[in-house]
């Protein structure tokens, strides 16, 4: 059993440094998922979503989800020559540098 008496031995991770680090790890992922489909569906003009997005933290689960599967717009990571109907993953209009 744990003895939690001081703060020093709260905070010690019961000697297992790398779970800190795996929780860094994990706020730093769900933190760029969740940024991107926030602001996706804001532009969409999603207020459900984007509600249910800034209330819900699943570790960036809910937020891939929507951003792949639901939005109007979805966030295309390869697409085929013609298929992206001159948009590009995050919306805006493609460059036409030749």
């Amino acid at each position: 059993m744990m003895n939690f008496n001081s703060w020093e031995n709260m905070m010690s991770w019961g000697g297992r440094p790398w779970m800190g680090a795996g929780f860094g790890l994990l706020a730093i992922w769900s933190l760029i998922w969740s940024g991107m489909a926030l602001w996706k569906s804001a532009r969409n003009g999603d207020r459900y979503w984007f509600l249910a997005l800034l209330l819900i933290h699943t570790a960036g689960i809910l937020d891939i989800l929507y951003l792949f599967v639901f939005a109007k717009n979805k966030l295309v990571l390869v697409s085929e020559p013609g298929s992206a109907k001159g948009r590009s993953a995050l919306g805006g209009k493609k460059s036409s540098k030749k």
